[in-house]
């Protein structure tokens, strides 16, 4: 339903656009106005303005039943009566790390790399060439 509505919509469109680009331009507000336009006379210029009429009606039309087809399937909910989600506990090592009772957290941190006999990494070597 939605698919056939959205068909629909985009021909209104089209065929506004190009109703818009057909109508003769009186004001001259770029100073192309005036002279005789591709389509002249009192008769082309009432049809295309009813043309257009007809089919901004259509748009409003088409929009708005969009728009209610897109909130069908919604349904309202409330922050208020919510429950919290349940948080996990994240996985991490198995002994924890005792806060710093002496020193900074930077001695903290030394001490707990080895606890876990894992050695710093070495500095940044120059490469040899072979």
């Amino acid at each position: 339903m939605q698919t056939v509505v959205i068909v629909i919509h985009l021909m209104i469109v089209a065929t506004l656009i190009g109703a818009v680009l057909l109508q003769k331009s009186e004001g001259g507000g770029l100073g192309m106005g005036g002279g005789a336009g591709f389509m002249s006379g009192r008769g082309t210029a009432n049809l295309l303005t009813r043309t257009t009429g007809i089919l901004a009606v259509g748009f409003f039309i088409t929009s708005l039943l969009l728009s209610w087809l897109a909130s069908y399937d919604r349904k309202p909910s409330s922050i208020i009566n919510a429950n919290p989600a349940s948080q996990s506990q994240p996985a991490g090592p198995a002994t924890p790390i005792s806060p710093p009772t002496a020193g900074g957290i930077l001695d903290s941190l030394k001490k707990a790399d080895e606890q876990q006999n894992q050695p710093a990494p070495p500095g940044p070597q120059a490469p040899r060439s072979q």
